[in-house]
Parts: C-alpha cells; sequence; structure tokens
C-alpha cells in the first residue's frame, strides 16, 4: 500500500526544524526503498511550512508508526500531519522523474474532497509529474482527493492541474525535493 504524509509545521518551529534536520535525514534514511517522493513544502516568504513524504508500507499501522514516530513530530514541530492511502497513478519514483528534479518552478497540489472520485486519470501533459494520485480512506473504499508534487510556472498553473469544482479545498505550496543532496 501507498500512503500520503504532510507533516504541517507548527508556527514558530524553525529553530526546531533546523536542529533536527540530521535527525530527519537518518531517519527517512531508514525508509529509502520505501520513499516514493519527499520534500519539504515553503509559505510564500520561503520559509519552510511542512514536509510531504509519500511511501509504500504495509498497512495504515506502519503509515501512522511512520509519520508518529518521525523525530520532528516527536519534539513538537508539527502542528498536524495528513495520512491518507495514496494511489501512484505514475507507477514510479520523484526520482525516477525524466526531467529536473530541482528548481523554483516545483510545487505540492493538495485537493480534498469527497463522493465521486475526480481526476483520477493522469492529466494530458504528465511530462510535468514528479508525483501523482489519488488519496483514499483507510480501507481505500471512499475516494478523498488528489495529491501532486509538479512542475509549473507558478501556483495557479500547478492548482490547474485538478478540476476545481470537484474539490471542497485545493492547497498549492511551493515545494522541493528533500534528503541528503
Amino acid at each position: 500500500m501507498e500512503f500520503l504524509c504532510y507533516h504541517r509545521d507548527r508556527v514558530g518551529s524553525l529553530g526546531l526544524r533546523q536542529k533536527l534536520l540530521e535527525a530527519h535525514w537518518s531517519y527517512m534514511d531508514g525508509f529509502a526503498a520505501e520513499l516514493i517522493a519527499r520534500g519539504p513544502t515553503f509559505a510564500p516568504d520561503e520559509t519552510p511550512s511542512g514536509s510531504v513524504h509519500i511511501a509504500a508500507l504495509p498497512d495504515v499501522d506502519a503509515a501512522r508508526a511512520f509519520a508518529f514516530e518521525e523525530p520532528g513530530y516527536q519534539a513538537g514541530m508539527y502542528r498536524d500531519i495528513l495520512i491518507r492511502r495514496y494511489e501512484n497513478l505514475l507507477g514510479r519514483t520523484m526520482w525516477e522523474f525524466p526531467g529536473d528534479l530541482d528548481g523554483e518552478d516545483r510545487h505540492f497540489v493538495l485537493g480534498l474532497g469527497e463522493g465521486e472520485p475526480a481526476d483520477t486519470e493522469l492529466p494530458v501533459n504528465g511530462d510535468d509529474l514528479l508525483a501523482y494520485g489519488s488519496l483514499y480512506s483507510d480501507d481505500g473504499t471512499q475516494w478523498l482527493g488528489t495529491a501532486a508534487l509538479v512542475r509549473a510556472p507558478d501556483a495557479e498553473a500547478a492548482r490547474a492541474i485538478l478540476t476545481a469544482e470537484r474539490y471542497a479545498s485545493i492547497e498549492v505550496h511551493p515545494w522541493t525535493r528533500g534528503g541528503r543532496r
């Protein structure tokens, strides 16, 4: 099973984030084989605002352990964590992205919805997708949204990969690949 874990930083936790960076990386190193994508999100002022991790894990309990045992969570760095089953519609990891992983034009797009599934097919121009997948309930029976890591010139273009009227909310955050360089 695949899961999206989105840790959202607590206001005022930048110092703690910086202090725990090596511990975070070391923790994630233990999941290198399971990671599909990873990296921090940023606020408009370029301050880190969260961390996105998409991982293949055995079950919901393992996904919760992955998210809640992370050193930043243990130290109180995050205000909340979103954990959702994820269907990897690209069938690859972000490291297999055919383009350049780095750049200032990368975004995390999170659309939350309910009811009839939307955007369960890849957008026409999939060349700009580093990750793309549908979000589901723990038991996999209810569609809850879509999450993507996308190369786009701005937030508006990134948001446009989703059918806006099908979502209760759509968040777009600047994003960059995570991990050791």
